[in-house]
């Protein structure tokens, strides 16, 4: 069992936790409609990813009345 030799007090630790503050993301701007997206993610507006539709949006999909 792990037993320390001296006490860390509350700065010292509390400076080796300095660097594991989250950080807010960095949206980029979608290059189909122009709307904020995460990167490297598919776009929740547009379903666009790198110049594609990857994501077929309701308004494109025909649905036939009678088959529901």
């Amino acid at each position: 069992m792990a037993v320390q030799q001296n006490k860390v007090s509350k700065s010292r630790r509390n400076n080796r936790r300095a660097h594991d503050a989250l950080v807010a993301a960095n949206p980029n701007e979608c290059s189909n409609c122009g709307e904020l997206k995460r990167p490297h993610h598919v776009c929740p507006s547009c379903g666009h990813y790198a110049d594609r539709a990857v994501i077929a949006q309701a308004d494109e999909i025909d649905l036939d009345e009678d088959a529901a």
